[in-house]
C-alpha cells in the first residue's frame, strides 16, 4: 500500500517530515564546525558511460572528505563552474592521452586515447592550478599534469625501461620501488626514500616542465612523482595508491587536508577586503594589453585578480627619473590616469575606480574589483605646488616622493644626496598633501628624505613597497630603526615582493662576487620580512605593496592570480582573521581615512 495512504501510521506524515527536518537542521548545526571538504574526482569514459573505480572515492571518504565525479564536459562555464563548488581536485587514471595536445606526432606504440576526458581534464588541471587549487594526480592524472602545465610525455616506455612497469600481479600487490627526493613533500607524507609502489602503465612524465619538479624516480629512472615548483599543493604520482588501502591514505589524507584549508582561505576572502598597495600595469597599457583577460604579457589582470581573490589595487603612474616626455609630467601622469578611466568605463559591471576605503567595501559587495590611484615618483607635480591638489582631485591617495634618483622634492635612496633630505619645496609639497588628503609615501626615499619627511609631516606616512634591511641589506630597504620610527608616527611598511629586496644574493666559497646561481628568492623569503616586520613594528603597521609588473613576483607569490597563496601562509602561522585584515589592507587603509580626514 502506498504510504500516503497508510493510516496504520502512528502520527501524521507531515509531523514526521518536521521531526525529519529538525533533526537535519541539528546535524547541521553540529557539522558546521566539521566541514568535510568536497574533492572533485574525474571521471573515466567509456561506452557512452562517465565511471569510476570504487577506489578513488572510498580512499577520498576514508581520509575525511566528500567525493563527488566530475563528467568529462567540453563546457567551459560548466567546468568554472565546477570548480567554484569543489575544494580540491583528483585526476584519475584512464587511456593514454593525444601527445598532439603537447605538440608531438603519435608514435607507433600509442595505446588508445580518450578523446572525451584530454581537452576537458587538461582544462580542468589548468584553471585548478590557476586558482591555487589543491591537485593529486595518479598514473594518466601525472601525465595530465604535466602536459596541461607545459611538460612533456613519453608515449611508450618499453624502449627505456628495464623494469616491469605493467603489472600483472593484483592491483593491490606492490611489485617495484622508488626513490623519494628526501626534500620531497612525497618523503615527508611517508617518511621514507625507498617506496614500493604498485603500476600500471606504458606512458610517463617525460619533462615535468616549468611548474613541477621530478620527486621520485623508479630503478631505471622512469618518472614515478612530481611536485610543484612554487610552493603550491599540487602533487602527482604514477603508480594507484587508490588500490593500496591503508599503504595509500597518506596521499589521500594529505588532498583532504589542503581541500580543507584551500576552503578555509577562500571562505576568509569572502569576508575581509584584500588590498594591493602597489603595482606598476599602468606601464603596460600602451602595449594593448587586454586588462579583461588573463594576458600573460602582464601578472595583474581582471582574471588573475579573481582567481587571486585580490578585491583592489593602487596602480601607479609611474615616471621614470631619465625619462623623455613629449609634454610635462603632470600631462604624462595624466594620460595614464586617462587609460585606466578608460579601461574601467569599459567594464562597469567588474571593475571600478575607488579612492576612499567605504568605496572599496562598496565595489566587493557588489562584485567589482577596485582600482585606486597612486604616483610613483614625485616629478609629476613638474615643480608645481597647485599640483598636488589638481592630482587629490583625480583621486590619487598616494604620491611615492621619488624614484631612483634625486628629484627637486627630496634624496633618492639611490640618488646623491642633492638636498641631504628633503628640500624645501619638498617640505611645502608634504605639508600640501597633508592639507589635500594624500598620503605621503616614502618608498624609493633616501634615510636622510625618510627622517626629515617624519618631521615634516602632520600625518602618518606610508612605505608603499618596501622590506626589512636586517635580512636584505639594499639601501631601498627600511632598517629596523626607521620600521620602529615609522610605527611610532602611526605609519606602515607594505612588503614588497622585488627579489633583490628580498635576499642578497649570496658569494660562493670560491669567488667574493654574487653567482648569478644563488637561490632566489620564494613567498618563503616575503613571509619572513613580513614576520620581521611585525615583530619590530607590531601588527598594525604592516602590509603588502607587490610591485607587480614593475619587476615585483617570486615563486608561489609570482602573479595577482597567486595572492590566496599569501593568506595561506598567513593562516598557517596562525595570525587571527582580524590582523590577517589588518595585514591585507587594513593599516594601510586606517592611514588613508586618517590622512584624508583633515581635507
Amino acid at each position: 500500500m502506498n504510504q500516503l495512504q497508510d493510516d496504520s501510521c502512528q502520527q501524521p506524515l507531515l509531523d514526521r517530515f518536521n521531526l525529519q527536518c529538525q533533526l537535519a537542521d541539528t546535524y547541521q548545526h553540529f557539522t558546521a564546525d566539521s566541514y568535510r571538504p568536497v574533492v572533485g574526482i574525474t571521471g573515466n569514459y567509456a561506452e557512452l558511460t562517465c565511471r569510476l573505480a570504487e577506489g578513488y572515492y572510498k580512499q577520498v571518504a576514508a581520509a575525511g572528505a566528500t567525493p563527488v565525479i566530475l563528467p568529462p564536459l567540453r563546457d567551459r562555464a560548466a567546468i568554472l563552474s565546477a570548480l567554484d563548488h569543489i575544494d580540491a581536485l583528483l585526476l584519475s587514471g584512464g587511456a593514454d592521452l593525444n601527445p598532439l595536445f603537447a605538440g608531438e606526432q603519435p608514435s607507433p606504440r600509442l595505446g588508445g586515447i580518450n578523446d572525451e576526458r584530454d581537452l576537458p581534464e587538461l582544462l580542468t588541471a589548468r584553471l585548478a592550478y590557476n586558482r591555487q587549487m589543491p591537485i593529486l594526480g595518479i598514473c594518466r592524472g601525472i601525465q595530465t599534469l604535466a602536459i596541461a602545465l607545459g611538460g612533456k610525455v613519453a608515449q611508450d616506455i618499453s624502449s627505456t625501461a628495464t623494469i616491469k612497469h605493467s603489472q600483472d600481479a593484483d592491483r593491490h600487490v606492490l611489485t617495484h620501488t622508488v626513490e623519494v627526493a628526501p626534500d620531497s613533500l612525497l618523503h615527508r607524507l611517508y617518511a621514507s626514500s625507498d617506496l614500493p609502489v604498485n603500476s600500471f602503465h606504458h606512458q610517463a612524465v617525460s619533462d615535468p616542465g616549468p611548474a613541477l619538479r621530478v620527486v621520485a624516480t623508479a630503478p631505471d629512472g622512469i618518472v614515478e612523482a612530481v611536485e610543484s615548483t612554487a610552493f603550491k599543493p599540487v602533487l602527482g604520482v604514477q603508480w594507484h595508491p587508490e588500490c593500496l588501502g591503508a599503504d595509500g591514505q597518506p596521499l589521500f589524507r594529505w588532498l583532504a587536508d589542503e581541500a580543507r584549508r584551500y576552503h578555509e582561505v577562500q571562505s576568509l576572502h569572502d569576508r575581509i577586503l584584500t588590498l594591493d598597495t602597489h603595482c606598476d600595469t599602468p606601464m603596460f597599457f600602451p602595449q594593448g594589453v587586454d586588462f579583461s583577460k588573463r594576458d600573460d604579457r602582464i601578472l595583474v589582470d581582471l582574471t588573475k585578480m579573481t582567481e587571486g581573490r585580490l578585491d583592489a589595487s593602487i596602480m601607479v603612474a609611474y615616471l621614470p627619473q631619465k625619462g623623455v616626455y613629449a609634454d610635462t609630467h603632470r600631462a604624462f601622469a595624466d594620460d595614464i590616469f586617462d587609460r585606466i578611466e578608460a579601461i574601467v568605463a569599459q567594464h562597469p559591471d567588474r571593475l571600478a575606480i575607488a579612492s576612499n576605503p567605504a568605496e572599496l567595501w562598496k565595489n566587493k559587495c557588489a562584485g567589482r574589483k577596485s582600482i585606486m590611484l597612486g604616483i610613483e615618483n614625485g616629478l609629476a607635480l613638474d615643480g608645481r605646488l597647485e599640483n598636488v591638489r589638481h592630482f587629490a582631485g583625480r583621486g590619487v591617495v598616494y604620491i611615492t616622493l621619488c624614484h631612483n634618483g634625486d628629484n627637486d622634492i627630496c634624496d633618492s635612496a639611490k640618488g646623491s644626496q642633492t638636498h641631504g633630505g628633503v628640500s624645501p619645496f619638498g617640505a611645502e609639497v608634504i605639508k600640501e598633501m597633508n592639507r589635500c588628503g594624500v598620503m605621503v609615501d616614502l618608498s624609493h626615499a633616501a634615510e636622510t628624505s625618510f627622517y626629515d619627511a617624519l618631521d615634516i609631516s602632520s600625518q602618518p606616512i606610508v612605505c608603499s613597497h618596501s622590506s626589512a634591511r636586517a635580512l636584505c641589506d639594499h639601501p631601498r630597504n627600511l632598517t629596523d630603526d626607521q620600521m620602529r620610527a615609522l610605527a611610532a608616527k602611526g605609519g606602515v611598511c607594505q612588503i614588497t615582493l622585488y627579489p633583490g629586496f628580498l635576499k642578497s644574493p649570496q658569494p660562493s666559497a670560491l669567488s667574493p662576487q654574487p653567482s648569478a646561481l644563488s637561490p632566489q628568492p620564494s613567498i618563503l623569503d616575503a613571509m619572513a620580512h613580513l614576520d620581521h616586520a611585525i615583530d619590530v613594528m607590531g601588527i598594525d603597521h604592516v602590509g603588502l605593496g607587490t610591485d607587480f609588473d614593475g619587476d615585483g613576483g617570486v615563486p608561489g607569490l609570482a602573479n595577482a592570480s597567486e595572492l590566496t597563496n599569501f593568506t595561506r601562509q598567513l593562516l598557517q602561522r596562525r595570525y587571527s582573521e582580524a590582523d590577517i585584515q589588518k595585514i591585507w589592507g587594513g593599516n594601510f587603509l586606517r592611514v588613508m581615512e586618517q590622512v584624508r580626514s583633515v581635507k
